[in-house]
């Protein structure tokens, strides 16, 4: 049985924990260390563990649908990264 982390409900199909990764990275943060404060705090994961489902998130299509601004700016970022136009 799915805990209550790995439940998919709402129109995005999404887990909880997925939509509260995209929410928490949509948002501003004054500095680097009060995000990972609040990635630990709200979340209870390392920023690793949280940078590395936000990577597999935006190639999800369901992820898109539920922050299409946060996806699109984070996937523009990394193809910037990767060289790509």
């Amino acid at each position: 049985m799915d805990g209550p982390d790995e439940q998919t409900d709402g129109p995005a199909g999404l887990t909880a924990r997925d939509r509260a990764v995209l929410d928490l990275e949509g948002r501003q943060w004054p500095s680097p260390g009060v995000k990972e404060r609040a990635i630990r705090e709200r979340l209870g994961m390392s920023p690793v563990l949280y940078y590395q489902q936000l990577n597999a998130l935006l190639d999800d299509a369901r992820a898109l649908a539920h922050a299409p601004n946060t996806v699109n700016r984070l996937r523009r970022a990394r193809d910037a990264r990767r060289g790509r136009p």
